[in-house]
């Protein structure tokens, strides 16, 4: 045992555990936030209302909601695991009878002052339980057909929930996350090709079924697609978001237009500049090196975290933490791709940085869970 670790072990546990923060990753998180803050901002004119001062208060809590799970033994999380599922499950269908509508879709509960968001919920309580659920399964039937269609089912069940609300963006990170949950657990990559060849038949008849009486998706969905294939066809319309999201993008160059000094933001051209497309803002005024800049915050997130799954010596730990990093990268891969032409605009925020108080908080309460697997993380005696 070294000098550090024995000096460690003498303290009392509460200190302990305290010692035991993977404070490389509690740095990071607060990095990325101060960036979304600086760019919340800069597009209010240079006015802490009506993005910045609640998006600091927000983050306040979930840093408070992260320490406080981080310091609650992992195995109590993985005993809540099935609970958790349910209630997300629960809160979902409640979404579908009692949900208020907001920019015409149903996605919200309205719960006495509280105003929530069951799908940000359900993408963190999926990788919980698919955690807990590939924990409890023997390792050698983890690719056997059945156990792959309970793990399928476990994914499908909220998913299809959140994509009749209709929010199709929140239902593919909640497939992804799930799957990736199913891939770090070793499940055999023919099912994998499976998936590959049904997504490509999707397509097809996702394609196929426009315009008629069983069509898959909705009016406005199709119109993102057709934007995303030729944002020119529907210039003031359908494409509107990406044609000015590109101009924020190329008018930024090497090293941006300054701080507050974005037109597209500041003259109102950029839709959503506060949420969704809030990275175009940031590309305007700090150009290609802010843009990498805040890529290799992430990427640094991810790094830390994977070195944390590595460590773990626990099953559900290590899928766990992989969940919660795969569910991160999903989050600020499809918002880049979105915001730069690469991927249809479903509506995905950029994590920690866009505007929002459900999918911060569920954010932080994921890395909670990475904390409490580090902090408890078992150590060897000396």
């Amino acid at each position: 045992m070294s000098y550090l670790e024995y000096n460690i072990k003498i303290v009392p546990t509460g200190v302990r555990k305290i010692l035991y923060v993977n404070w490389a990753l509690v740095i990071l998180l607060c990095a990325v936030a101060a960036v979304g803050f600086l760019m919340l901002y800069s597009v209010a004119g240079g006015r802490l209302e009506p993005w910045a001062e609640p998006q600091i208060k927000r983050f306040a809590i979930g840093l408070v909601l992260m320490f406080a799970i981080a310091f609650v033994p992992l195995w109590f999380w993985r005993s809540m695991a099935g609970l958790a599922y349910a209630v997300s499950v629960l809160l979902l269908l409640g979404v579908e009878f009692f949900g208020s509508v907001g920019m015409g879709a149903k996605r919200w509960l309205e719960l006495g002052p509280v105003r929530l968001q069951p799908s940000e919920m359900a993408k963190i309580t999926v990788i919980l339980a698919m955690a807990a659920f590939y924990d409890w399964l023997d390792i050698r039937r983890t690719s056997h057909p059945f156990w792959v269609v309970v793990a399928v089912a476990m994914i499908l069940v909220p998913a299809g929930l959140v994509l009749r609300q209709p929010d199709l963006g929140t239902a593919l990170l909640i497939l992804g996350g799930g799957g990736l949950v199913m891939f770090f657990a070793g499940v055999s990559l023919w099912y994998f090709g499976a998936l590959l060849a049904a997504g490509g038949g999707l397509v097809a008849a996702v394609i196929a079924s426009r315009g008629t009486e069983w069509q898959l998706l909705k009016d406005y969905q199709y119109r993102r697609i057709d934007s995303f294939l030729d944002p020119t066809l529907d210039p003031l319309g359908a494409g509107y978001h990406i044609n000015q999201a590109m101009i924020a993008l190329g008018s930024g160059g090497w090293s941006g237009r300054g701080f507050m000094q974005g037109t597209q933001s500041r003259l109102n051209f950029l839709p959503e500049k506060h949420t969704d497309f809030i990275f175009t803002t940031l590309a305007e005024e700090f150009g290609f090196v802010g843009g990498v800049s805040l890529l290799v915050l992430y990427l640094a997130i991810l790094i830390v975290c994977v070195v944390a799954a590595l460590q773990s010596r626990s099953r559900f730990a290590t899928l766990l933490i992989l969940g919660v990093a795969g569910n991160f990268f999903l989050y600020f891969a499809v918002n880049m791709a979105m915001v730069m032409g690469l991927a249809p605009v479903v509506g995905v925020p950029l994590p920690l940085v866009s505007f929002g108080g459900s999918a911060m908080l569920m954010i932080l309460i994921g890395f909670g869970l990475v904390q409490s697997a580090c902090i408890h993380r078992p150590r060897e005696r000396g």
